[in-house]
């Protein structure tokens, strides 16, 4: 079993940024991709971004450029540094973590307002 807990949400103005973390505990070794997710109101969950174990990456093309994914493997922790954020980032993200599941974190509210 894996368990995430995320933290960093919070409010932020048009062309902020936040830093987001997720840090997992239990059976770690397993895990192969850690990444994120976001869900608005009214809508789909959608893929935001991906970190695989080797350390490559992938991006949803709505946030290349401006989200960067990283990890801390001394700290068992992946990030999502959100900059040049817009209100259409607003949403509640998830972190995932893949491994003999599929594991999610409880979710952390982003909002991007004036």
């Amino acid at each position: 079993q894996v368990q995430l807990v995320e933290s960093g949400g919070g409010l932020v103005q048009p062309g902020g940024s936040l830093r987001l973390s997720c840090a997992a505990s239990g059976s770690i070794f397993s895990i192969n991709y850690m990444g994120w997710y976001r869900q608005a109101p009214g809508k789909q969950r959608e893929f935001v971004a991906r970190i695989a174990s080797g350390g490559s990456t992938h991006y949803a093309d709505s946030v290349k450029g401006r989200f960067t994914i990283s990890r801390d493997n001394a700290k068992n922790t992946v990030y999502l540094q959100m900059n040049s954020l817009k209100p259409e980032d607003t949403a509640v993200y998830y972190c995932n973590a893949l491994g003999m599941s599929n594991y999610w974190g409880q979710g952390t509210q982003v909002t991007v307002s004036s």
